[in-house]
């Protein structure tokens, strides 16, 4: 099982202090080039994982040649900056999207099917919190010398189709990925591998249909942990969509 681990004293309104705590913890590559023939440039990419009960803490760690942000305002296009993404799907009635670029801006979309994405609100977006290494201004493509690292805290309530205000007791699939589609040296990866011919822009397949290895991942709210179990559980959910996701399953015992 691969575990999550619960830290109480994670808060959003100190990420700096989180980001510093996540780093105490396991980092998880996010290194599988899945479109190496088309895409065969690859930064180096990882992210750490913990939650709180009501928030989600999630590190990401990128080193790459060319760095870009232009994106000005959240749900916006940050796919084609340097990009960094969280899906999860709770349940087979869609999957949430979450995107960051490397200055936090953010998308946060909830979908059954890639075309027919409902946005979340402002108000939804204002309660994610997000602590950029590079600060928040824009910028064109340039060259940075060391790593960029962007930490963010999501609110079991800005999974705004399912009424929750907790991730004790999750269950739900989930992937992580890094991309930059409009960067001189696109690119596309992801934790868990994806079988598709192409990546459909930031990951989301053709027809609703995602085919890759899954894990699960348990959330435990007594105890600290959230896991996602190895080995890869099958490659498509029941019903459509199927996704590149590991499962996550939860307890609060």
């Amino acid at each position: 099982m691969f575990t999550i681990p619960k830290v109480s004293h994670l808060h959003s309104g100190n990420l700096t202090a989180a980001a510093e705590i996540l780093k105490g913890s396991e980092g998880h590559p996010i290194a599988c080039n899945n479109w190496q023939s088309r895409f065969p440039y690859a930064p180096e990419a990882a992210f750490r994982i913990a939650h709180n009960g009501k928030e989600l803490f999630i590190s990401f760690t990128v080193t790459e040649e060319c760095t870009m942000a232009r994106i000005r305002e959240d749900n916006g296009e940050v796919w084609t900056d340097s990009c960094v993404e969280f899906f999860i799907a709770m349940d087979e009635s869609g999957y949430y999207n979450f995107e960051f670029s490397c200055i936090g801006r953010a998308l946060l979309g909830f979908r059954k099917e890639r075309p027919h994405a409902v946005h979340a609100s402002p108000e939804i977006m204002a309660t994610i919190a997000r602590y950029p290494s590079l600060g928040t201004a824009n910028f064109d493509e340039r060259h940075i010398a060391t790593p960029w690292e962007l930490t963010v805290a999501i609110p079991a309530n800005a999974l705004f189709r399912h009424h929750t205000d907790s991730w004790d007791g999750a269950k739900a699939k989930m992937n992580v990925y890094k991309c930059g589609d409009a960067l001189s040296k696109p690119h596309y990866l992801s934790w868990n591998p994806i079988d598709t011919p192409n990546p459909i822009s930031t990951f989301h397949a053709a027809s609703g249909r995602w085919y890759s290895n899954r894990e699960s991942v348990r959330s435990n709210g007594s105890n600290p942990t959230l896991r996602f179990p190895h080995p890869p559980l099958p490659a498509r959910f029941p019903s459509s969509p199927s996704f590149p996701f590991p499962r996550i399953s939860s307890s609060t015992t």
